[in-house]
């Protein structure tokens, strides 16, 4: 432990600022001499606050521990964990250490006195529902460093999500971790770090390094970065073979070999599906393929009233409400389009943000549905899971949840059959079907314009300390974007069966 207290120096590398090194040696170059350049979205909020909840939440299992503060500064850190694990006397939470200029935090440290001496077990905290490969070396490399501070490490371990976990009664989290024990795979890497880390600060010290743009922007991780650096790349093809859905990424691939980038390239013989013989001829001539009839025939048995039904959902790492498991996706929003034969439109929705279980409150709006007529939905198997998912935990609206289940029908691959329009770029999302047909419907305009703002201003609007007036204009967001979902999926069915 000597050199966890006798280094002096403010460390300049961690283990998160090693695996951006991994990723992309310009994304680490960037987080330290360009941190103005980052660009962080709704999804990767989501995520950090997930893992301070799931972090807090392990530590509040560990008996006995005790936190190793960040304050007033590292160097405070260093020390007290040197006096704490001489002790070793008690599990340490944020245990510091330092090695060759590294600093790691480790999430719990456990001790383990037996009659080969005193041990250390290591558990970093994650909320993923897996161990992923991605963590090995973040293993690796606290291992690395505490290693080399002369600390006894019996075992390391990723202590991850149990995606099976129920919530049985409210604040009994008792099984909702899981150990994966990882000390013999990161042995070996755990050999490379010094030759890493010294080429980490050859790097750090130089220009910022050239890195074309890839895969790696977006794993393990989306890169903060990628906005700027892909603005410094030459012009791509304007029409790449990597739009073609499902299997475009590996076409790509095959046919780079031959210098063919662009979709309207390909030769005739190139085996296309007809799906992508549909999205290659609207590419080469810029004319719009739709089969109207096509879309009247797949749609003749969608009887009336038909429901045009959209849900919003939230899922947390740590459930909240019981019956509800780790990301489960819980409906606590909904909003419905009921169309008559002659085109006649009421619009029906429920939202709850008293943060309270909200499936009660949205099974019984939804039981007050027309109990006759299709219920048309965008990608239905979502909307058919969670109306079942309801019908199980509210019973009493159990029949008329399970009708409207049964009466689901799907427009996305109606759509994905007879039209197309090249400037979707090969995605059948309704955000990129309706722009094409009707751009005065687009999401622009609204303060909440996709799902990830959905859940983040659910989150907001349900926190005890949000001001009711802050609270009012989330919920007419949250009503707006819900509402758009469901008018436009009426008006794109009228343009593409209208012709």
């Amino acid at each position: 432990m000597t050199e966890a207290a006798s280094q002096v120096r403010r460390p300049g590398l961690s283990k998160s600022r090693i695996s951006a090194f991994e990723q992309c040696p310009r994304r680490l170059w960037q987080q330290v001499h360009a941190r103005e350049r980052s660009e962080v979205d709704a999804s990767t909020q989501m995520s950090f606050a997930a893992g301070h909840a799931v972090g807090d939440l392990a530590c509040a299992q560990v008996e006995h521990g005790i936190m190793v503060e960040a304050e007033p500064d590292l160097q405070a850190a260093l020390a007290r964990t040197t006096e704490l694990v001489a002790a070793a006397d008690r599990p340490i939470f944020e245990a510091t250490f330092e090695h060759e200029g590294v600093l790691v935090r480790v999430d719990i440290l456990v001790p383990e006195r037996s009659a080969a001496g005193l041990v250390w077990h290591i558990y970093e905290v994650k909320s993923s529902g897996s161990a992923k490969p991605y963590h090995i070396g973040d293993l690796a490399t606290q291992y690395w460093v505490i290693a080399n501070c002369g600390v006894a490490i019996a075992s390391a371990s990723i202590r991850h999500i149990d995606t099976s976990f129920v919530l049985e009664s409210p604040g009994d989290y008792t099984g909702i971790f899981s150990d994966a024990s990882l000390l013999s795979d990161i042995s070996g890497i755990a050999a490379t770090r010094d030759a890493m880390v010294e080429e980490i600060r050859q790097m750090l010290a130089g220009e910022e390094p050239v890195c074309a743009t890839g895969k790696h922007c977006s794993a393990p991780f989306s890169c903060e970065f990628s906005g700027h650096c892909s603005s410094f790349e030459p012009a791509g093809p304007a029409w790449p073979i990597g739009e073609l859905p499902n299997t475009g990424a590996r076409l790509a691939e095959k046919w780079a070999d031959a210098d063919i980038f662009e979709i309207a390239e390909l030769p005739e013989d190139a085996g296309l599906n007809p799906l992508h013989t549909r999205i290659k001829d609207a590419v080469r001539t810029g004319e719009v393929y739709l089969d109207a009839a096509g879309v009247r025939k797949a749609t003749a048995e969608w009887a009336f009233p038909r429901i045009w039904l959209d849900f919003e959902t939230i899922g947390f790492a740590i459930p909240r409400w019981v019956g509800t498991t780790p990301y489960g996706q819980v409906p606590f929003q909904f909003s419905a389009h009921v169309e008559q034969a002659d085109g006649e439109l009421d619009q029906i929705e429920a939202l709850d943000l008293s943060g309270e279980d909200p499936r009660e409150a949205i099974a019984e709006a939804l039981s007050g549905l027309p109990g006759e007529g299709a219920v048309i939905a965008w990608n239905a198997g979502f909307e058919r899971r969670c109306l079942r998912l309801l019908a199980e935990v509210v019973p009493c609206h159990r029949d008329a949840l399970l009708s409207l289940a049964e009466r689901t029908v799907d427009l996305l691959p109606v759509a994905k059959n007879n039209y197309y329009h090249r400037d979707q770029r090969g995605s059948f999302s309704i955000k990129a079907v309706l722009p094409t047909l009707l751009p005065e419907l687009d999401y622009g305009d609204l303060q909440v314009a996709d799902g990830g703002d959905a859940q983040l201003a659910y989150i907001e609007a349900t926190d005890p300390d949000c001001p009711d007036e802050r609270r009012a204009e989330l919920a007419a967001g949250l009503i707006a974007y819900c509402e758009r979902d469901t008018l436009a999926m009426v008006e794109i069915y009228r343009k593409l069966a209208g012709g």
